[in-house]
């Protein structure tokens, strides 16, 4: 089982885990927290959930209808087929209403039904902004009323809730645990440089930065020039992932005095952003947007980072003349495990909203459907149909996170701070980057001048306003009440970018 890193909050949203309700967007817009689209998986229930005791059924005389505020519908659109939690839900007598709004505005939207005393009922847990800032702001209720996360279905999660706490309150139950970005590459290029396969590493805890970066620089060296576009090493969604190697992050919870801290300062984040300086400054990244591995390899791209819908599903998949694997994000030389900041994928409990009932079974229903091996066995099943090319060992590593032991979770705080600090959607800079995501990937960047950023310009640049937003973020924890309504943020005072 995934090992957690004590004394950070383990949060993970969205949306790259097979089978898990809910992950196509209704707006071209809806994107997850780092780049990648994902859509919704289906599967058939093999086992009735009526013989199924761990399911609390809906009581008579309790409201069965949920509204669920999104850009997505859980019900089947154009002909698709129900998922297995609908179904399940549906046998106990629930329904889901469907109310749309946009990737873009759904909090504008959550908070104008606050507002009006009209609150819905559930709401898509996000990496940005949901936890622990909009739980702040009284947009959502605690869960403990409704889930025992000492009962055997929620005990594999419970770790994980724990870290999800305000004055001792759980606000998010897990129902899975998603990859946001991992490596694909074609193994037959690693062959062609008489290197070691990369999952091999990987099995044999020998992946980490520098076998990384050995192939990387071997690919690019040996580049003749004959082909139609000169090679790179990676492209993709990585610069964040390899700072969470380190263990640490830019934003941490501090268990003693409990409040968030400024760590900007850490030694391992310098290393991480130096690597990143490093293979930027001798062309070994390539930062051009490509929407699939497929066309990442044909621009001459050894590793695509990416979550794995980028690799699979018709379209993005390998054909059965392509040898492709995948592996993860490498660890930090010296590490004995492999630090992640996964998604999560589950479902807030908005403010107000009294369907105790209703929600109660909705989420053992989710739960059960991820848990259940009948129902993960199916999963794997209907991949394969889409994805014939793709090795058991494969969708266990991109979908299964839960079953890897090699894995220690931590939770990246910075995406959940602010707007300032957090909130690429509300990004007004040239590369519509919240603070914490631009520093992130800002060891890739150049400034006007041409020169590429050191991670000693951006922490002297970034870092009175970090501890200024943190000041006022804390002052918001002091005084924080469970039982208060939702409050509008614009009447906070925020430091200016």
């Amino acid at each position: 089982m995934i090992k957690l890193k004590r004394g950070l909050a383990l949060t993970l949203a969205l949306l790259m885990c097979a089978g898990v309700a809910g992950c196509g967007n209704s707006d071209s817009s809806g994107t997850n927290g780092d780049g990648g689209d994902a859509t919704l998986t289906t599967r058939e229930p093999t086992i009735s959930v009526e013989e199924d005791s761990a399911v609390s059924g809906i009581p008579e005389g309790e409201e069965t209808e949920l509204e669920w505020l999104s850009y997505f519908d859980l019900n089947p659109t154009d002909g698709g087929e129900k998922s297995t939690e609908l179904m399940l839900f549906e046998q106990k007598g629930g329904t889901i209403a469907y109310s749309r709004t946009t990737s873009m505005n759904k909090y504008e939207k959550l908070a104008a039904r606050l507002m009006s005393n009209d609150p819905p009922d559930m709401f898509w847990y996000e990496k940005k902004m949901t936890f622990p800032a909009n739980c702040l702001q009284n947009m959502f209720q605690p869960v403990d009323e409704i889930v025992d996360f000492n009962d055997e279905l929620w005990t594999g999660v419970k770790d994980t809730a724990d870290q999800f706490t305000i004055d001792g309150k759980h606000y998010v139950a897990p129902i899975a645990f998603n990859i946001t970005s991992l490596l694909t590459y074609d193994a037959d290029r690693i062959e062609e440089l008489g290197m070691d396969d990369p999952y091999e590493l990987y099995l044999n805890d020998e992946w980490d930065w520098d076998a990384m970066e050995e192939m990387m620089r071997a690919w690019v060296a040996a580049d003749d020039g004959s082909g139609e576009v000169p090679r790179a090493g990676v492209n993709g969604w990585f610069h964040n992932f390899i700072f969470h190697t380190t263990g640490d992050c830019i934003i941490e919870y501090d268990t003693e005095t409990g409040k968030y801290i400024n760590n900007i300062d850490s030694a391992n984040l310098e290393k991480a952003a130096a690597w990143l300086y490093d293979i930027s400054k001798d062309g070994l990244v390539n930062t051009t947007w490509y929407g699939k591995a497929a066309d990442a390899f044909k621009n001459g791209v050894l590793f695509y980072s990416m979550g794995p819908w980028a690799s699979s599903g018709k379209g993005n998949s390998p054909d059965e003349t392509q040898n492709w694997k995948n592996v993860l994000i490498p660890r930090q030389p010296g590490n004995d495990t492999y630090y992640m900041d996964l998604d999560v994928s589950a479902y807030m409990w908005v403010n107000g909203s009294e369907k105790d009932a209703a929600m109660k079974c909705w989420l053992e229903c989710c739960r059960i459907a991820q848990t259940d091996a009948g129902y993960l066995e199916t999963a794997w099943k209907k991949f394969q149909v889409d994805n014939p090319s793709w090795t058991e060992d494969m969708y266990t590593l991109a979908y299964k996170p839960m079953q890897n032991d090699k894995i220690s979770v931590i939770y990246d705080y910075g995406y959940g701070i602010s707007t300032l600090l957090s909130d690429a959607d509300a990004a007004t800079n040239d590369s519509k980057e919240a603070i914490i995501p631009y520093i992130y990937s800002s060891v890739s960047k150049s400034d006007e001048e041409g020169l590429q950023f050191t991670w000693a310009q951006l922490r002297e640049q970034y870092n009175n306003t970090i501890n200024t937003e943190l000041e006022v973020f804390n002052d918001k924890l002091a005084n924080y009440d469970v039982n208060a309504q939702y409050t509008d943020p614009d009447a906070d005072t925020s430091a200016a970018q």
